[in-house]
């Protein structure tokens, strides 16, 4: 297997800034091999689907419901409508290296402007569904959008609101529902193809021959936990490589022998979405069917049984949601899941509790665990069958390469990546960039972790979550995290606090239902909750029965999960000393989540920040005659 050729720390033999760039127009240095996978010839994204269409061009490329209907598009008719969607947002005045913005849920509609936008020339920029307008406003200047694609009319809503603000912005397009007003460039998805269906290719072509393997055609914007999101700029090379890396690693057939079949349901403004639902799918020529926009409320599952995939990803939440009893009463036989003919079911974005893969596997469901990063252009390691380890993310995919920064004496320390599928840097964010990537090139994931004997990649904390108490001790909160949430399984979240602190103390919230439309926390526990509520001989049924300890049998249960734990714990500091129930979960619309329902610490800990310092005020002995309080 060849490696990325890779300067040692001696020989500095590339200057580290043709690795990177953070200009838009910009072109990098590909990372490439002497031999093997990393060695393979660039390919733009043209260029790959082009090599689609030849092998797989009847094939079904996606699909979806409409009414009853079940309706698809194979490969040649994809490929066409990608086209005719460039030449239209060409007409409309895309400009070379100015972004399409695209708002809305998983969609034919969705992946046809993200590669029309590639293909003319702009950049693809996925926005989350729930973002506010003021979040709308930063992506799309940030990103010079001069169009913007929307799902309906509460997206367009946002778009709206903020029109005055965007100086590029030449246009809208809405692709569901019909447009509840006529304004002038604001398009039907109908209206907007028409404009470029006659168009001549010759425009579009020209602007195909000039692009680059090594230049930007996707902009991926990280929900940053502290600060403005960041624009990751990934090139042609970084998707098209990485899909080809990812497809040989998890050994997916062509269609041609057997084909491919994945649901599209997570947030495509994520790159691990894109990969697997538009990129690593089309490389092997595999069918893309998309679930209805309610699916993670209880419909996801029906999409499934129908399309029957044979590969499946699924964030932490979502595996917790097929595991909760009450959800699914079937989980006995993996058909009711519609997984009986999936091979690979994958869970990454965030950490998954022991407790829930072990509950797969005891299903024969084993999930394997993905690991990487929006700047790697999602996947660094997965896990395969013949690689297992509970609880590990598996092994680094062929032509990449990891290296463990400063290790201490476990064998801990900072995870960097190096591969073809390193981004290309922060657009318009050079100092940002120099910190992601070190004078050799390599990536700094900012996670801490550990290789086994057998080179199975552990993920063990954070660099930026390392909580340093006021004694100096460095503990790391996601492992006492994960073991409290193992050892409590009414607990939802929990999130440990103690920096510069003489002792470590947490906020837990409990499993509650979730308004269907907003996303936010309600009030009611979940079924599972209450039942286990009633093992424990309490009759509540709402948080706040339970919350700043209300119900004693729950308290005094939380209190026993905690010292069993605390029995665990490495050191004395390593102990929970206090904890409070909150009251109400976490979660995206709250805005103590991100979007892949990674812990937002900076936010929790400004808006809990009295019950924080309540666990830290002083306690005064009480008074006595011998022990006088001191007169106010």
């Amino acid at each position: 297997m060849g490696h990325a050729h890779r300067p040692d720390s001696l020989s500095l033999a590339v200057a580290e800034s043709d690795l990177w760039t953070s200009r838009g127009d910009g072109e990098v240095k590909l990372r490439m091999g002497d031999s093997g996978i990393a060695a393979e010839p660039p390919l733009t994204v043209d260029q790959m689907f082009k090599s689609a269409v030849e092998r797989f061009g009847r094939y079904t490329a996606l699909g979806w419901r409409e009414g009853e209907q079940t309706k698809t598009l194979s490969y040649k008719e994809y490929y066409q409508a990608c086209r005719t969607a460039a030449k239209s947002f060409l007409k409309l005045g895309l400009e070379r290296y100015h972004g399409v913005g695209i708002l809305g849920f998983n969609s034919a509609e969705w992946f046809i402007s993200d590669i029309a936008a590639i293909l003319a020339g702009g950049f693809a920029v996925g926005i989350y569904t729930t973002n506010s307008p003021e979040a709308c406003q930063y992506v799309a200047e940030n990103c010079k959008a001069n169009i913007i694609v929307v799902e309906n009319q509460k997206q367009l809503q946002k778009i709206l609101q903020i029109q005055d603000k965007l100086p590029h912005l030449k246009a809208i397009i809405q692709y569901k529902d019909a447009l509840k007003e006529k304004r002038p460039n604001l398009y039907t998805w109908a209206d907007f193809m028409e404009l470029g269906r006659d168009e001549s290719d010759t425009q579009l072509d020209g602007i195909i021959a000039t692009q680059k393997p090594n230049q930007c055609c996707t902009l991926i914007y990280t929900s940053g936990t502290t600060g403005q999101p960041k624009g990751v700029m990934l090139s042609h090379d970084n998707l098209t490589w990485t899909a080809l890396s990812v497809g040989c690693h998890v050994r997916l057939t062509e269609a041609t022998k057997s084909q491919e079949i994945v649901v599209s349901y997570l947030p495509l403004s994520h790159i691990a979405a894109q990969m697997v639902d538009i990129w690593v799918t089309m490389k092997v020529g595999g069918a893309t069917y998309f679930a209805q926009p309610d699916a993670l409320k209880g419909t996801l599952v029906n999409t499934m049984r129908e399309v029957r995939p044979t590969a499946f990803m699924g964030v932490p939440r979502v595996w917790e949601k097929i595991h909760d009893p009450n959800v699914l009463v079937f989980t006995k036989v993996r058909k009711a899941l519609g997984l009986d003919r999936c091979t690979k079911c994958y869970t990454g974005a965030a950490p998954i509790t022991k407790d829930t893969l072990e509950f797969f596997l005891s299903l024969d469901i084993p999930l394997y665990e993905l690991y990487g990063m929006s700047e790697s252009t999602g996947p660094h390691t997965i896990s395969q069958s013949e690689a297992f380890r509970l609880t590990s993310c598996g092994k680094v995919i062929p032509g990449c390469e990891t290296k463990i920064h400063s290790p201490d004496e476990e064998g801990n320390g900072e995870i960097c990546f190096w591969g073809r599928h390193v981004f290309m840097g922060y657009l318009n964010m050079a100092d940002k960039t120099k910190d992601a990537l070190d004078d050799e090139g390599w990536l700094h994931s900012g996670d801490l972790g550990k290789h086994d004997e057998n080179g199975f990649l552990f993920i063990t904390g954070r660099i930026k979550e390392l909580i340093i108490t006021a004694g100096g001790e460095n503990i790391p909160p996601v492992p006492i995290e994960d073991a409290v949430k193992e050892a409590l399984p009414l607990v939802s979240n929990a999130m440990l606090i103690g920096d510069k602190r003489k002792f470590l103390a947490m906020l837990l919230t409990i499993k509650c239902q979730v308004n269907g439309d907003t996303g936010a926390p309600e009030d009611e526990l979940t079924p599972e909750a209450i039942e286990l509520c009633r093992k424990l001989g309490s009759s509540a049924t709402r948080v706040s029965e339970i919350a700043g300890g209300r119900d004693r049998v729950i308290h005094a249960a939380i209190q026993d999960g905690i010292n069993r734990v605390n029995e665990n714990a490495t050191s004395n500091a390593q102990r929970i000393q206090k904890w409070t129930i909150l009251g109400q979960d976490f979660s995206i619309f709250g805005g103590e989540l991100g979007p892949t329902m990674k812990l937002k610490r900076p936010v929790v800990m400004k808006m809990y920040k009295e019950q924080i310092e309540h666990f830290y005020k002083e306690v005064v002995t009480p008074s006595t005659p011998d022990n006088p309080m001191p007169s106010k």
